[in-house]
């Protein structure tokens, strides 16, 4: 088992967040005028689309580097379809176009690399989410 932790603060002056894994870091806030949203970041609707079609784009590359296939070229596409008050994600559509730089098919490739894919199968399966709430300033 392997434990992976990021982080997010709000940004003074704001009510967006940035949220940090490592060096790498992002903004999350709402759409202007939205419950005080700037519009300065994603919200958390787009970084679930994000980390699906990243994590796919992740796991093309690996599952062609293993195959020995160079892709060329990669383009990604994800539609959440969300329903309900509070909403929720009823259902993902992800589209992928890969293209080998030797023009050999990938459809082997995009399947390994739906087989493997870490967010897209945790997603499709559902896991727990524990939210706790601990003292300012701990």
């Amino acid at each position: 088992m392997s434990t992976m932790t990021v982080a997010l603060h709000s940004i003074s002056g704001t009510r967006a967040a940035v949220g940090a894994a490592g060096s790498h870091t992002l903004v999350v806030d709402r759409p202007p005028d939205v419950a005080g949203g700037l519009g300065l970041g994603f919200n958390g609707g787009q970084l679930l689309a994000l980390a699906i079609g990243g994590c796919l784009c992740n796991d093309v590359q690996y599952a062609a580097h293993d195959m020995g296939v160079v892709i060329d070229d990669l383009h990604v596409e994800v539609e959440l379809t969300l329903e309900g008050q509070p909403a929720r994600v009823t259902g993902v559509n992800v589209t992928v176009e890969a293209q080998a730089t030797d023009g050999s098919p990938v459809d082997e490739v995009i399947r390994r690399a739906k087989a493997a894919s870490t967010v897209g199968n945790s997603v499709a399966s559902g896991f727990p989410v524990q939210v706790s709430a601990v003292p300012a300033g701990r």
